[in-house]
C-alpha cells in the first residue's frame, strides 16, 4: 500500500498543540513508512478562513520542521464538492429538509423530555410537493442531509480496536447548509477519495463521524481509507485545554522562546507507553512511532514538562546549531561562552543575560561585611590567569581568612558575576580576564 495521510487544519486561527499533536502523528506515521503527507486547507468557510490565518499554519509547520509534499485549498473544490452532491441526490442519499434552527431544537427538546434520543424525525423524506412549494414561497431554503442506512458501521480502529457505530442511534447528518456552504464532512470524504487517502489519523473526538462518512465513503466508491483516532490532549489537572489555546499557539510558544523540537518531543510521546525525552531531532521520534502505542486516556499536556525538556535540548546543542540565532540576539562570546553557559539556560534567550555578564562593565555586589574579604581576593589574583588560577585563589583565601564553604566561594561568585549561581567559576574568572575580575572583586565597574 502506497501510505498518504492529510492534515487538514482550518485557516481561522494559528495552529495551537491540539491541532499540532494531529499533524505530528500524521508526519510521523508517515515519515515512518515513507509515504506522502499532504497538508489539506479546509477553507470552505469563506468568511472565517484568511491568507494570513494560511500563511500562519504553513509557517508553524516549517518552524515544527514537518514539511508537506502536496498541498490544496477546499475553496477551490467546490465544483468537485456539487458533482458528488448530485451523485448522492440521484441516488436518494441527500435529501432536502426545511426546518428552521428553532423548530430543530423543539424538536431536539421535545424527544429528550420524552426520554427519546434527540435524533432528526427523516420529515424531510416524507415532504409532498405542495409542502415543498409552501415552504419556498415562504422564502425558506432546504439544508440537505445525508440518508444513512441505520444499519452498524464497524471498522479496525488503528488505535481504538474494532469500532462500531448503529448509525440508527445518530441523526442522518447535514451536508449542506441553507446557504449552500458545505459543512465538513462532504467535502473531506470527497477530497480523501480524490487524494487517495490511505490512512485518516484524527482526534477521538470525530470517531462518530466516522461512521457516517464511512457509508458516504462507500455511496460515492470503492475507496476506504484505514481510521485512528488518538485521545485529546488535557492540561495537567486533566481539565480541558479549549480556553488556553490562544497562549498554546505555536505562535506564542515560539515567541516564548520554545524550542520546536522541544514541542515535537513532548506531543509525540505523551499518551504513549514511551517515556517522555528530550529528541535533538526527528529521526528518533520517527523510529519510534507505533500506533500501538498510544493509549486510550486522554494525553496530559504539562508547560512546566515542556519548559523542562526545552531547557535539556539546549544543554545539548552544539554552538554550530545555535551560532546564528545567537548572532542575531547581538550576544557575543562565541563557542567558549556557550559552551560554558549552556547548561544553565532554560531558553535561548537566556544567553544574552549571560554575555551581558561576562561583556558589559558593571560593579560586583559585595555586602558591607564582604567588603574587606573581597579586597583580600583582589590582592591574591594571580598576574597569569589559567585553568587552576581559581582553585590558587580560593585556596589562598581560605588559609588567610579561615573561610570556608559558601562564605568562602559566595561572596566571590556575587562580587564577579552578581549572580549567585551559574556555571563553573574557574571558567568564569578565565572568560572575565583579570583587570575585569580585580575591578569588580573591589566593588568598581569592570
Amino acid at each position: 500500500m502506497t501510505i498518504r495521510v492529510r492534515f487538514a487544519p482550518s485557516p481561522t486561527g494559528r495552529l495551537h498543540v491540539g491541532n499540532v499533536r494531529t499533524a505530528l502523528m500524521n508526519y510521523l506515521f508517515v515519515q515512518k513508512n515513507a509515504g506522502t503527507f499532504i497538508l489539506r486547507i479546509d477553507d470552505t468557510d469563506l468568511e472565517r478562513s484568511t491568507q494570513a490565518y494560511e500563511d500562519g499554519i504553513k509557517e508553524d509547520l516549517a518552524w515544527l520542521g514537518m514539511t508537506h509534499h502536496e498541498t490544496f485549498n477546499q475553496s477551490r473544490r467546490f465544483d468537485m464538492y456539487n458533482e458528488a452532491a448530485n451523485k448522492l441526490r440521484t441516488d436518494g442519499l441527500l435529501y432536502a429538509c426545511y426546518e428552521t434552527a428553532e423548530e430543530l431544537d423543539r424538536q431536539r427538546k421535545l424527544l429528550r423530555v420524552q426520554s427519546q434520543p434527540p435524533i432528526y424525525n427523516r420529515a424531510g423524506l416524507s415532504l409532498t410537493e405542495e409542502q415543498i412549494a409552501a415552504y419556498e414561497a415562504e422564502g425558506r431554503k432546504p439544508h440537505w442531509r445525508f440518508k444513512l442506512s441505520g444499519g452498524v458501521v464497524t471498522w479496525t480502529d488503528m488505535v481504538r480496536g474494532k469500532q462500531s457505530i448503529d448509525t440508527s442511534s445518530i441523526s442522518d447528518p447535514v451536508l449542506i447548509r441553507a446557504d449552500g456552504s458545505f459543512l465538513y464532512t462532504l467535502p473531506s470524504v470527497v477530497d480523501d477519495i480524490d487524494a487517495r487517502i490511505s490512512h485518516v489519523i484524527r482526534g477521538e473526538d470525530h470517531v462518530t463521524n466516522s461512521g457516517a462518512q464511512i457509508e458516504i465513503f462507500r455511496a460515492l466508491s470503492d475507496h476506504l481509507p484505514e481510521f485512528a483516532h488518538t485521545p485529546l490532549l488535557v492540561g495537567k489537572d486533566g481539565k480541558g485545554l479549549s480556553k488556553r489555546l490562544g497562549s498554546l499557539s505555536m505562535q506564542e510558544l515560539k515567541a516564548q522562546g520554545i524550542e520546536p523540537q522541544a514541542v515535537a518531543s513532548l506531543l509525540a510521546k505523551i499518551g504513549t507507553s514511551d517515556p517522555v525525552a528530550a529528541e535533538p531531532d526527528m529521526g528518533k521520534l520517527i523510529g519510534g512511532f507505533d500506533f500501538g502505542k498510544i493509549g486510550r486516556a486522554p494525553a496530559r499536556f504539562d508547560e512546566d514538562e515542556l519548559a523542562l525538556i526545552n531547557a535539556r535540548l539546549l544543554h545539548e546543542m552544539d554552538y554550530a546549531q545555535v551560532k546564528d540565532r545567537l548572532g542575531a540576539m547581538g550576544v557575543g562570546g562565541g563557542e567558549a561562552l556557550w559552551t560554558l553557559m549552556r547548561t544553565n539556560i532554560e531558553k535561548l534567550e537566556d544567553m544574552a543575560g549571560w554575555s551581558t555578564m561576562i561583556y558589559a562593565p558593571m560593579a560586583g555586589q559585595i555586602a558591607d561585611e564582604d567588603k574587606e574579604f573581597c579586597a583580600a581576593a583582589a590582592k591574591l589574583l594571580p598576574d597569569e590567569l589559567n585553568e587552576e588560577s581559581w582553585q590558587t585563589l580560593t585556596g589562598a583565601l581560605k588559609t588567610e581568612t579561615g573561610r570556608k564553604g559558601r562564605g568562602l566561594f559566595m561572596p566571590l561568585r556575587l562580587a564577579l558575576t552578581g549572580r549567585n549561581y551559574g556555571p563553573d567559576m574557574g571558567k568564569v574568572l578565565l572568560l572575565l580576564g583579570r583587570e575585569k575580575a580585580k575591578k569588580r572583586l573591589l566593588g568598581e565597574k569592570g
